[in-house]
């Protein structure tokens, strides 16, 4: 059957009435196909739950979402010791959900590598070198409170050692996110005079931890007339007492710094025996 427009072509206005209905009728057709025959073959703009993401390896997602008609994209990373490498850490929308179809999913997955961070001063002033301050400064760097091993000393539950792995560590030194660290405390049942050991040739800012952990104080600090120690690592050249001698807790140490490998003068050495 041959399709017949109403208006009658021969004229102008009949013309223009025949196009305007020959595009109503495409665009007719056209909205139909669109908005009525296509989402109902699809589903299109039905509710979907949102499945669970949470700890789901970075590989299985697309098998897991493509059904649901839903996609993904990586937003950022993060570290958790409790989830394998590439898993997925948080999601949005989270789990449960209603969300409609082709709706682009944020996840965040766990770094593929530990982040490591520089280990805490626990023998610092916030904590005074105490057991309780060196664990509550563990906690709020996300490290972990391994053994605790008591050592002679005369001091109760102060902090002597860092250990991880079995093997002393110093502050500043990076260690992985979450790492288990053990501490060195004192019994409290030391005695209360010992002989002290050798400090030379050590850093000097190791010397001073040295000597808060064995309850001595720090007394004269001597620096050669020729060194400027401005901006350089000083180290300890001379101790006063030496090596092997006896001290009692709360006794002062004095020491001679300088840059590493420096040998003292004679002037140096004839003040250390005027000290003696």
């Amino acid at each position: 059957m041959k399709f017949k427009f109403p208006f009658r072509s021969n004229t102008l206005g009949g013309m223009l009435a025949n196009l305007c209905l020959a595009i109503g009728i495409v665009l007719l057709l056209a909205i139909g196909f669109f908005y009525v025959y296509l989402p109902n073959v699809t589903n299109h703009g039905a509710e979907i739950e949102m499945p669970d993401l949470i700890g789901k390896d970075i590989t299985e997602l697309e098998a897991l979402l493509d059904p649901l008609q839903l996609r993904y994209e990586v937003g950022d990373s993060s570290y958790s010791a409790e989830h394998p490498p590439l898993t997925v850490l948080q999601q949005y929308p989270k789990a449960g959900h209603k969300v409609k179809d082709h709706r682009k999913i944020l996840i965040s997955i766990n770094r593929k590598s530990t982040p490591t961070l520089p280990l805490p001063n626990l023998f610092g002033e916030g904590n005074s070198g105490s057991l309780v301050g060196a664990e509550a400064t563990l906690r709020s760097n996300e490290l972990k409170r391994g053994r605790i091993i008591y050592k002679r000393h005369p001091s109760r539950d102060l902090l002597i050692e860092i250990r991880m792995n079995g093997n002393v560590i110093t502050p500043g030194t990076r260690i992985p996110k979450g790492s288990v660290i053990d501490l060195v405390v004192g019994d409290g049942g030391g005695p209360k005079d010992f002989l002290i050991g050798n400090m030379v040739g050590l850093p000097y800012q190791n010397v001073l931890l040295r000597l808060g952990n064995l309850s001595l104080h720090l007394g004269s600090v001597q620096i050669p007339e020729d060194v400027d120690t401005t901006d350089i690592v000083s180290y300890v050249l001379k101790q006063f007492p030496a090596a092997g001698d006896s001290v009692s807790i709360g006794d002062p140490i004095d020491l001679w710094i300088g840059p590493k490998g420096y040998h003292l003068k004679e002037e140096e050495n004839e003040n250390e025996k005027n000290l003696l």
